[in-house]
């Protein structure tokens, strides 16, 4: 049976971040989220069913991964992305910010530069700088309407400043880009040249537009396999974050098992059971869910576009080409970043992310969740024509 999609599921009362902690981060306890980065759809049947089958066994015991669930992941990626990955590569870790945590820590020494390309997700810089690392920033460059890479920039900040590690987002949160094959072996050259390490977070990997194709930046050569840790996760494809498992690539043994021995500081060791329960069953029975989901979403994304040019016009969507995260440019109205934020939250009654928080280049930006029902969208925008009009 086609997944309803339209269905509105009540996600407060259920310990959720995006809904239930509203006045504890500052927000109005009513307002509307389209803040965090994870979807109001249910997770797939098959994955549902495969709960239920082990909740049902009663036992929640130390759990390892067997080669079954190896042989699901590899055929997804080779399906999928042309990608072949082998089994030593393999590093289970609790999520993808756990991960490059653990590399920052395992390839780099407090006071080393890791450079990152803002606006981009927040926690990247969250971690350099808890970890004592120095923040360097090759910012995105807005050429008509789509962000490009500083290819000069990038390799003077990394001689400059003696880089040994670039965290990659691609597809990138929150402008929405696939990056072009092209575009990533020039990037690895560089890195390749200039011996800089690479945490590619590939975690929105799944969520590209029509006509545009994701590709794994370990894929491009065994040059650079060779310098990558590539950071994976069902978390965002099938609705999965709060089982908490991600799965990680590297195919360099000594890199690999420097970031092993760094995990190994943090006391994890084995992962959550139910997590990798939901995995091996998103993998291997998930693709035709998924198929539907990206119509879904695809249908969301020109609702929106339509939307806001008719309403809104003053409000410019930075064309995507992946994820489901919209990066709106409210720049028109000409209002400081805390009176925008103020405006969207206090009049039109929306949670959002407010730009700043994603650094260079985010002041008049908001980030917006389209991945939800059609009626919740709906009822978000017209909240915003509210408040704009």
């Amino acid at each position: 049976m086609p997944t309803n999609f339209d269905e509105i599921i009540d996600r407060r009362g259920t310990a959720s971040i995006k809904y239930d902690f509203a006045a504890e981060r500052g927000y109005p306890s009513g307002v509307l989220p389209f803040w965090v980065a994870d979807m109001d759809f249910r997770a797939p049947a098959p994955i549902l069913d495969a709960l239920t089958r082990r909740t049902a066994h009663g036992i929640f015991g130390y759990t390892q991964v067997k080669d079954d669930y190896f042989v699901v992941l590899r055929h997804w990626f080779k399906t999928r992305h042309n990608w072949d990955v082998a089994r030593r590569e393999l590093v289970i870790t609790p999520g993808v910010v756990f991960a490059i945590a653990t590399a920052v820590r395992a390839f780099t020494e407090p006071g080393d530069a890791v450079l990152i390309q803002q606006p981009v997700y927040y926690p990247f810089a969250n971690v350099i700088r808890d970890n004592g690392r120095t923040l360097v920033d090759n910012p995105l460059r807005l050429e008509n309407g789509r962000y490009e890479i500083d290819f000069a920039d990038f390799e003077q900040k990394v001689i400059e400043n003696n880089v040994k590690l670039f965290i990659l987002c691609s597809p990138h949160n929150p402008v929405g880009r696939v990056w072009q094959r092209t575009e990533l072996a020039r990037l690895a050259d560089i890195c390749l040249r200039r011996r800089v390490l690479v945490v590619a977070d590939e975690i929105h990997e799944e969520f590209v537009r029509p006509g545009f194709t994701h590709t794994p930046f370990a894929a491009l050569s065994p040059q650079a396999a060779a310098i990558t840790v590539t950071c994976t996760s069902p978390s965002k494809t099938f609705n999965l974050a709060g089982l908490q498992i991600s799965n990680i690539f590297i195919k360099n043994d000594e890199l690999r098992s420097r970031f092993r021995t760094e995990r190994g500081k943090t006391g994890y060791d084995e992962p959550n059971t139910l997590g990798l329960t939901a995995a091996h069953a998103a993998y291997e029975h998930g693709a035709p869910w998924l198929t539907e989901l990206l119509a879904y979403i695809e249908t969301n994304y020109e609702y929106t576009k339509a939307y806001l040019a008719q309403y809104l016009p003053q409000i410019k969507i930075v064309e995507p080409e992946g994820t489901y995260l919209l990066w709106l440019d409210f720049r028109a109205y000409g209002l400081s970043d805390k009176a925008l934020n103020d405006k969207i939250v206090h009049e039109a009654n929306l949670w959002l992310d407010d730009g700043p928080i994603f650094g260079t280049g985010g002041s008049g930006f908001q980030r917006i969740n389209i991945a939800c029902p059609r009626a919740t969208l709906e009822r978000g925008l017209e909240q915003l024509v509210q408040a704009f009009r």
